[in-house]
């Protein structure tokens, strides 16, 4: 039984997990939209907004910390020098998830998960 256990393991190993968050992550702080399906929307937004958090804090620490999830050096600059400025009066809610409808290939429910402002 998965009582109180907290988040979706999406038929992958840990590994791959991480690595799917990793790059779902950095795809959103690049293109600052993506495409998905909802409920990776929903675990993939308190990561972003956690390296947005490191992002605005700065300093080397979580520069360091933000360096270790997100996976491409010019997604990181970008978030600590553009993204960081564009957030820095706003305390979390990063991130919006508007729901698309059901995808027709599986009738997966879709959602977009996009960076605010």
């Amino acid at each position: 039984m998965r009582h109180r256990r907290s988040g979706r393991k999406f038929g992958r190993a840990t590994a791959q997990r991480r690595a799917m968050f990793r790059l779902m992550v950095t795809d959103l702080l690049r293109h600052e939209v993506i495409k998905t399906t909802h409920a990776k929307s929903k675990e993939v937004a308190p990561l972003a907004e956690k390296m947005l958090t490191h992002a605005k804090r700065g300093g080397l620490h979580n520069r360091r910390h933000a360096a270790s999830f997100i996976t491409d050096k010019e997604v990181l600059s970008k978030a600590f020098d553009e993204l960081a400025d564009r957030y820095r009066d706003r305390d979390g809610g990063y991130t919006r998830i508007i729901k698309l409808g059901k995808r027709q290939g599986d009738s997966a429910e879709m959602a977009l998960i996009e960076l605010v402002d």
